[in-house]
């Protein structure tokens, strides 16, 4: 056996099990996702039947909660895009010199290692009506007009969960950006000064182009984690009060196994990922410079 057969052993040795493990996990699954949504499968029975994009119909025409579903995601996005210039700021600030930085460096990032059903549970006692900590709060501060149901009335529910979703995801988006500034090269930031550039000027010129990737990064978790978002709301209100917290992943997991409606679940899965694929190619187009474009 000559040395080239045997370094290629070597490498398919290597990458069989972990090939075998993504096939089996992943391309399997996918495959079965896409059959079952051509079918009217209920979950348990042994046989199936085709119909054809019958499912695809239902959820795009005839479904308008599916619908109020997608929109409530889309209120996860466009918050957190908006806070996202917020996190950058924070990542400069945190970026500099600074006493006890690397304390608060793992104080943003601390929400993100804790478990998303813990941190549900925890602002659920939070958001308690009576005598919860925040209610308490605004009571004390004499600000008992600001004092509602936070998860139980319909106009501010989902506003109560972004916040939720904010403060533990946030913390890693600020490490992120950290990464990006720290790559900068310092010269860059102290030929600026030499020309009088001010603070809001470097960060236009220097900090926004150097971490352009990482906030392709950024909206791209964006993105999948708003149309992907599950366990807060499932957690914390069930999707409730009615349906005005439900988002289109609770919603499939509710047709899937409070309606035993695979087939149907299954296209509300094909949907949701060709979303995330269509908005991540978007914004990546929007985000690239145009002298990198080909």
């Amino acid at each position: 056996m000559n040395l080239r057969t045997q370094r290629n052993l070597v490498i398919f040795g290597f990458l069989f099990v972990p090939v075998s493990l993504l096939l089996l996990f992943l391309a399997y699954p996918t495959v079965e996702l896409f059959r079952y949504s051509f079918t009217n499968w209920d979950g348990y029975s042994p046989t199936m039947t085709y119909i054809g994009f019958d499912n695809y119909k239902q959820v795009l025409f005839d479904m308008p909660d599916a619908w109020h579903a997608i929109r409530n995601n889309g209120i996860y996005f466009i918050i957190h895009a908006i806070a996202i210039p917020l996190e950058l700021l924070l990542a400069v600030l945190l970026n500099r010199a600074m006493r006890g930085s690397s304390f608060f460096r793992f104080s943003v990032l601390f929400p993100y290692i804790i478990n998303g059903v813990a941190v549900a549970y925890m602002f659920s006692y939070v958001y308690y009506p009576f005598n919860g900590p925040l209610n308490v709060l605004l009571t004390s501060l004499g600000l008992e007009s600001w004092i509602q149901k936070w998860l139980s009335n319909p106009d501010i529910v989902n506003y109560s969960l972004v916040v939720v979703s904010i403060w533990r995801f946030s913390g890693v988006h600020v490490i992120l950006f950290l990464a990006g500034l720290q790559a900068i090269p310092k010269d860059l930031y102290e030929a600026a000064e030499v020309d009088g550039a001010g603070f809001w000027r470097k960060q236009f010129h220097i900090t926004f182009p150097g971490v352009r990737r990482v906030m392709e990064i950024i909206l791209f978790m964006n993105i999948s984690g708003a149309l992907l978002q599950f366990d807060i709301p499932f957690v914390m209100t069930g999707g409730g009060p009615g349906n005005a917290s439900s988002t289109f992943g609770l919603f499939s997991l509710f047709t899937a196994f409070k309606f035993n409606s695979f087939g149907l679940a299954s296209a509300m899965a094909v949907i949701l990922l060709l979303m995330i694929i269509v908005f991540s190619v978007l914004q990546n187009w929007l985000v690239k410079e145009r002298g990198s474009r080909r």
